[in-house]
Formats: C-alpha cells, sequence, structure tokens
C-alpha cells in the first residue's frame, strides 16, 4: 500500500466518469424497479457491446464514430424490441430481457471466437477501462447525458414506453464504453435497490451514494493495486447496506421518507 499510487491526474477523471454515469442511471434505476424490469439495463447494454464487437470484426477503427453509431443501432434495435414485446406480452418481459441478454451475450462470443485478442475485448465490455478515460472524452458524453436528463425530467410520463426505452439505450451504450457492464448494472440497480423505502431525498441519496462509491473505489483500488472496475462494485454495495438498513427501519418505526 503506498499513497504514491494516488495519481489524480488518472483517479480524478475517472471519479468524473462515474459521477457522469451515475447522473442519469440512478433515476433511470429508480424506473426500472417500478417497473419490474431489472435486467433491461443488462439486455440493452449486451445487445450495444454486440454491436461494437461487431463492428469490431468488419475492421471498423474501436474508438471511432462508426463503432459508436453501430452500439447506438443495436441498441436502439434491442429497445424497439423491448418496447414491442411489452406492449404485446408484459407478463414475461422479465423473461424476455433474460432471452435477449443471453442471446447476446452468446453471439458476442461467437464472433470473437476466432479472434486471438477475444478475451481482451470480452473483459474491457465486462469490466470497462475507467482509468483510461481522460478529460476530452467526458465532454460530449457530459453533454450527451444533460440532454438525457433534460428529457427524462423535463417530459416525465410524456416520454412514454418507446421515449424511455431509447433514453434508456443510449444512457447504457455510452456508459458501458465508459465504465462496462457491470459498473453499469451496479450504478443502475444497486443505489436504486438501497433507497427503494424511501420517499424523500430518495435521488439526493442514490447521487450520495454513487459518488461515494466510486471514490471510495476508486481510491482503495489505487492503494491496493486492484481491478478497479470490481472493487467499486464492491464499494457500491457495501455502502448500500448501511442506506438499505436504515431505510427499513424507518419503516418499522412507522416513518415515511
Amino acid at each position: 500500500m503506498s499513497l504514491a499510487a494516488i495519481d489524480l491526474a488518472i483517479l480524478a477523471p475517472a471519479f468524473a466518469a462515474g459521477v457522469l454515469v451515475t447522473a442519469t442511471h440512478a433515476p433511470l434505476g429508480i424506473q426500472v424497479l417500478n417497473r419490474g424490469i431489472v435486467f433491461i439495463d443488462l439486455a440493452i447494454a449486451q445487445v450495444a457491446g454486440l454491436g461494437v464487437i461487431l463492428a469490431d470484426s468488419v475492421g471498423l477503427e474501436p474508438q471511432g464514430w462508426a463503432v459508436q453509431g453501430a452500439a447506438l443501432v443495436a441498441a436502439f434495435a434491442g429497445a424497439l424490441l423491448l418496447t414491442w414485446t411489452e406492449k404485446h406480452w408484459p407478463e414475461v418481459q422479465e423473461a424476455i430481457i433474460g432471452t435477449i441478454f443471453i442471446l447476446a451475450a452468446s453471439g458476442a462470443l461467437l464472433l470473437l471466437a476466432a479472434n486471438p485478442h477475444g478475451g481482451e475485448h470480452l473483459k474491457e465490455l465486462l469490466v470497462g477501462q475507467i482509468l483510461w478515460v481522460n478529460w476530452p472524452r467526458l465532454a460530449p458524453v457530459a453533454l450527451a447525458y444533460a440532454v438525457l436528463l433534460a428529457l427524462l425530467f423535463g417530459a416525465g410520463e410524456r416520454l412514454g414506453r418507446m421515449g424511455f426505452y431509447l433514453v434508456f439505450a443510449i444512457a447504457v451504450t455510452m456508459s458501458v464504453q465508459l465504465v462496462g457492464l457491470y459498473l453499469v448494472f451496479t450504478t443502475l440497480i444497486v443505489p436504486a435497490l438501497a433507497t427503494h423505502r424511501l420517499r424523500h431525498g430518495r435521488l439526493a441519496i442514490c447521487y450520495a451514494l454513487g459518488a461515494a462509491g466510486y471514490g471510495a473505489g476508486l481510491l482503495v483500488s489505487a492503494l491496493l493495486d486492484l481491478p478497479s472496475g470490481a472493487v467499486i462494485v464492491w464499494s457500491l454495495a457495501l455502502l448500500a447496506v448501511p442506506v438499505f438498513v436504515l431505510g427499513t427501519r424507518r419503516i418499522r418505526n412507522g416513518v415515511t421518507g
């Protein structure tokens, strides 16, 4: 363990990326829990990842706009499909989401089977490369997230089912390429789950929990030389426990909020 490992030039933009992801995923996570479609982000993220891998397999530049477009097109297709299935078969929507996830995941494995760097690509998709994030890369992401938040909070219920899925698809697609699928799922679900018994200040607590989880995880991973993504996942989960317990106790004591 060494304080010299704390390099703010690396950790600061990584922390900012985590805060940006939390900004969009906390309110989306609350809606996801309310809708009872917890695994939608895994499915959409995996579909977007399949688009990235497909674009890479045909020789497109990994960080180029063409790959971003392929990921968005794939995510949009998944979102439109889920919009249609929720309308026609809402009682089995969660099972459909799981099926789409496993098909996209298996498709990615098939595309990577002949790639000598397939394992590396798969790992990057799952756990991300948050420490490689830099300030120039965050600028357009921050702008896009601001637009998505304006739509989410400004339109509200007027977004409708399709609007929600499309906003969700864009947010998840961008987030997966920043922090990886594991952190996307954790940031979406864990803060929302920890605060699901709270009625007042819920979103603010989700934001605080997300920022604290990313900050603590990055510091611990730097000090102990551990994988950042995995440590942040555990940090978010551990910090969520006392929030969940406090909310449960407030309900038992007859306190709302």
